[in-house]
This record gives C-alpha cells, sequence and structure tokens, in this order.
C-alpha cells in the first residue's frame, strides 16, 4: 500500500503545473488526462511525475531538451529504423494508446476487450482494457495509407501486450514507450524530430498536447476517451486521413485544420 499511496500522490501534485501547459495549448487542443489514477498512474500514460523525481534514466537516449525548450544539438541515433521499402514516401504517423485507442483500469470491468496480466513490486495485477469503439476499422485503415507507430508515455511491460492484440493487421511499424519521451517540465513528451523523418511528413495523434507540446503544428488532436461506447471519432477521422496521406506536406492540410478549429 504504501507504494500505492506514493503513486497517487506523485500523480495528483502535478495538477497545478498542467494547468500551465494546459492553458499554453493550441486553439482546438482537447483536455489533459486526469490525474486521479492511483497505481496506474506510475505504469500507464502518466504525463505529469514529481517535479523533485529524478528524471528517467535511458542510456540510448539522454534526455537533451533545455528547460527554456530548445533541443541541444549533440547528435543521436533515431529513435526509428530506416523505412521499410513498403512504407517509402509514405507519412509517419504517431498514434498514442491511452485514451486515444483504449483506456485501462486496473478496477474490474465487465465488458472489458483485455485483461492484462503486469507485474509490479513483485505482484502481479491484472489490468483491464476497454477498447475504442471502432478502433479496429481505424487502425487497419492507417495501417495501409501510412507508416504508423504507436509512441506512448506507458510502460513497455503494459503497452507491448496490449498492442500485441490490438494490433491484429500490423499497423504500427515499430512501437515506441516511456524510455523514448523527453522528460520536459514534469511532463513525458514524444519529441517528433529523434524519429529520423522529415518533419513535413510526421503526424501525430494523441489525447494530450502536453504530449506534443514541441511540436503542435503536427498534431491532430483527438478527445480522450474513457467508456463512450458511442462514440465516433476514430471512425470520423478516417476520411480526413485518407485526403492527408495523399499531400506532400502535412503542414499545408494541418495549418489550414488549425485555422478553424
Amino acid at each position: 500500500m504504501d507504494n500505492q499511496s506514493s503513486v497517487i500522490t506523485q500523480v495528483s501534485r502535478d495538477e497545478e503545473a498542467n494547468n500551465a501547459v494546459r492553458d499554453k495549448s493550441p486553439p482546438g487542443s482537447t483536455s489533459k488526462k486526469p490525474r486521479n489514477r492511483g497505481l496506474f498512474g506510475s505504469l500507464f500514460c502518466c504525463l505529469c511525475h514529481d517535479q523533485a523525481e529524478s528524471p528517467p534514466v535511458n542510456n540510448n537516449a539522454p534526455l537533451l531538451v533545455e528547460e527554456n525548450g530548445t533541443v541541444s544539438k549533440v547528435q543521436m541515433k533515431p529513435l526509428l529504423p530506416q523505412a521499410k521499402s513498403k512504407d517509402a514516401g509514405k507519412i509517419c504517423v504517431v498514434i498514442d494508446l491511452d485514451e486515444t485507442l483504449v483506456h485501462s483500469s486496473f478496477k474490474p470491468v465487465s465488458n472489458a476487450d483485455f485483461i492484462i496480466p503486469v507485474e509490479i513490486d513483485g505482484t502481479v495485477h491484472q489490468v483491464y482494457v476497454l477498447k475504442r469503439p471502432h478502433v479496429d476499422e481505424f487502425l487497419k485503415r492507417m495501417g495501409e495509407l501510412f507508416e504508423c507507430v504507436l509512441f506512448t508515455a506507458s510502460l513497455a511491460k503494459y503497452a507491448d501486450p496490449v498492442s500485441d492484440l490490438l494490433d491484429k493487421w500490423g499497423a504500427f511499424r515499430c512501437r515506441l514507450f516511456r524510455e523514448s519521451c523527453v522528460f520536459h517540465r514534469g511532463n513525458y513528451v514524444k519529441d517528433l524530430s529523434r524519429l529520423g523523418r522529415d518533419l513535413n511528413k510526421v503526424i501525430i495523434i494523441d489525447n494530450s498536447p502536453a504530449s506534443y507540446v514541441f511540436h503542435p503544428g503536427n498534431a491532430v488532436p483527438v478527445a480522450s476517451w474513457f467508456d463512450d461506447m458511442s462514440d465516433t471519432e476514430l471512425l470520423d477521422l478516417i476520411p480526413f486521413f485518407e485526403q492527408l496521406s495523399k499531400v506532400d506536406n502535412v503542414y499545408t492540410i494541418l495549418k489550414q485544420q488549425n485555422s478553424t478549429s
């Protein structure tokens, strides 16, 4: 229980810090993920960690973002390997997991699509996962049109088995987890410049503006999803992405979208 209590405190104390990020979010951005996640705040996509906590250690990808938001020029290995021949010329679409494609909880859910056992501090916990409506159609079509990459701030020991069950079509060419994020001002940020792809051919789909704070112009925001089975957002997005898949520069479409949001 001590570990659970510390996780709850850690998550809830950062609400004020995240309000500052939310206030600076671009027009049309959706609300941030709730902070009252309890134990799974340390496992799932917890965007806010205690400011006094040391950043997570990542020996392969140093945390090179300065407090003013600038990125160090030190060369690093790209997060993604060279694109496969079948994806040559395609736009790279980075897709979030929690509250974008699924919602997960340690609380038993009778209609869970998946139940994932996850070991935390020597104890196995059951994680109950709900799939967002139309996620199957969405992922299948996205995998046909784009080089899709799963990028989540959750831990791999949870997100990897969820992805195995969720992605039946092999839409995700690569999967990136918490250690690939940049820890910046209390948030796990997905730095698109580290992918190894031209930014004018990169899109991020995410429910949290803090995740793409370095590259808001590349974002297609989606509303956070928890359990509304009448939700149609992923289905509604398919025609938009079919249009986007044909452009040479994503900014030509995304700037128009942001200006009308």
